[in-house]
């Protein structure tokens, strides 16, 4: 089971980079296309080669429409597609200031604790997400530029959201398997560096 975890979370965190270049790369052509089409609307390259500040201008040379909404779906979408394998790694930030001077089975057991309480947290997340994205979806609303529905990226953060429950909840599970045994089930390489 851990090596389907681990490849779907890395499937999930590939596309959720793959997502998160291309944003880049849009909202670097928007940002330099804004800043080419201010410069071919001054008044001295309008005045200098007015024909050629027009050509240009009749390209389209400027931001583009509607970049904010694709970044805020993405971006969303792209976060929900990292959160599976840091969790399955556990690269959550932690503060271990007073858990590190603790006996090791006690840290055991608050570890266990601590990824049900996440397991939980995730599992709601994701419902609240499908509830969100149900209401957009009967509403009808779209964005204000592209008009595309809203419930989209609801939909692609879902999906992002779903995995990440129930990684999460594998991973609670078998935490809890490992401090009722005794014996660790999980590679080592899952658990957060402190």
């Amino acid at each position: 089971m851990y090596s389907f975890c681990s490849r779907l979370a890395r499937l999930f965190a590939f596309i959720g980079g793959l997502v998160l270049s291309i944003l880049i790369v849009l909202t670097c052509l928007s940002i330099a296309g804004r800043l080419l089409n201010g410069m071919l609307h001054a008044d001295w390259l309008q005045s200098a080669m007015p024909s050629m500040a027009a050509m240009f201008l009749g390209w389209g040379i400027g931001p583009i429409n509607g970049d904010f909404e694709i970044v805020e779906a993405g971006m969303a979408f792209a976060i929900f597609a990292f959160l599976p394998l840091c969790h399955l790694n556990g690269a959550h930030a932690s503060v271990d200031i007073f858990t590190s001077k603790l006996p090791a089975r006690v840290r055991q057991i608050l570890g266990a604790l601590v990824d049900v309480v996440f397991a939980a947290v995730l599992i709601l997340i994701a419902l609240q997400l499908f509830e969100g994205m149900q209401s957009k979806r009967n509403s009808g609303q779209t964005t204000l530029l592209l008009e595309f529905p809203v419930w989209w990226g609801y939909a692609a953060s879902l999906s992002g959201a779903f995995i990440a429950a129930f990684i999460s909840s594998y991973i609670a599970l078998v935490r809890i398997a490992e401090t009722v045994s005794g014996h660790q089930i999980l590679p080592a390489e899952t658990e957060a560096e402190n």
